[in-house]
């Protein structure tokens, strides 16, 4: 019987949820690194976008540490990707 190492399932999960936030904020960053004057509107959508981003973040987040099997890992991250 294959077991598995749940803590390390949930680190992994933990990991490769970094990297898709990481992939999603990046065209937002990049506006709001900028800071180009007059483009207040555009730095305001940005920041809009980061908060809804940060939001999905923090589900997908919640649900890795209260799974109690991979598969629920794999749905959380995937629910993340959906969203």
């Amino acid at each position: 019987m294959i077991t598995v190492d749940m803590t390390k399932a949930k680190s992994l999960g933990n990991d490769m949820r970094r990297s898709m936030r990481e992939k999603y904020f990046a065209p937002y960053d990049r506006i709001i690194e900028l800071n180009i004057p007059g483009q207040e509107q555009q730095r305001a959508e940005a920041e809009a976008k980061r908060a809804i981003i940060r939001e999905r973040d923090a589900v997908c987040q919640a649900a890795i540490d209260a799974a109690t099997t991979p598969d629920q890992i794999k749905q959380a991250l995937a629910d993340f990707v959906d969203a």
